[in-house]
């Protein structure tokens, strides 16, 4: 399926009550980019799209007009069932990602069994000057490095950003608070200690307060340590 055709059906499967929501939730994309198709129809059509043999022209063709060709992107990359293939497709496809909801749609299945394979470019990533490749980085450390294969060292990585941008601060917030739900006591030392600036400190207690993952002694425990 060339491009124009992409297009016509994504215009198609507008929703434009869906569209306004878009634009009040992704501030920093242009509402005129936001088409308005939901996410349900774009992983459908998403499906169809990975199984055509046109689909690199359409994944060469960065950066897109519209915001919800980023999101069929990132869905047709998720599906992609060869590691070394996906790869190369979301190294191409981080430099184009320009706003949250994209990058935290990107999450290749097959990540989850590569995770040895998948460190490398972590650590690559972890370092860009681009906001929504360090989301996506931490994102990834979030999704694969909190269960079996946890190591300090990879909250570590976390630890150790300062940036001054809402949404990296916000995803640094969002995996402390994953982490702690899960990895409580080894995560723990990194918040009594404040290893993160105040804002991200605070607004990762935030949402350990919010999870019903943490236990109420914890919680309290928690807020008793934010800073003023």
């Amino acid at each position: 399926m060339k491009r124009d055709e992409i297009i016509r059906e994504l215009f198609r499967l507008q929703d434009k009550d869906y569209a306004l929501l878009q634009a009040k939730i992704i501030p920093n994309i242009a509402s005129e980019k936001i088409i308005g198709v939901r996410t349900p129809a774009l992983r459908t059509f998403a499906k169809t799209l990975y199984k055509d043999s046109d689909i690199e022209d359409f994944l060469s063709g960065v950066p897109h007009q519209y915001f919800d060709e980023d999101q069929l992107h990132a869905f047709v990359i998720s599906l992609e069932k060869d590691f070394d293939r996906c790869i190369t497709r979301v190294d191409a496809f981080l430099p184009y990602i320009d706003n949250w909801a994209t990058c935290d749609q990107l999450s290749p299945k097959v990540f989850k069994k590569n995770p040895e394979k998948l460190l490398p470019f972590i650590q690559t990533w972890i370092k860009s000057d681009k906001t929504y490749t360090v989301r996506f980085a931490i994102g990834m450390l979030m999704q694969h490095f909190l269960d079996e294969n946890f190591d300090t060292k990879y909250v570590d990585m976390v630890a150790e950003i300062r940036s001054k941008e809402y949404y990296i601060n916000m995803m640094i917030a969002w995996y402390f608070a994953t982490a702690l739900a899960k990895q409580y006591e080894s995560v723990l030392p990194y918040i009594e200690e404040k290893r993160l600036d105040s804002w991200t400190h605070n607004k990762a207690i935030q949402k350990s307060v919010e999870s019903y993952r943490i236990t109420d002694e914890q919680k309290k425990y928690l807020k008793s340590i934010k800073t003023s």
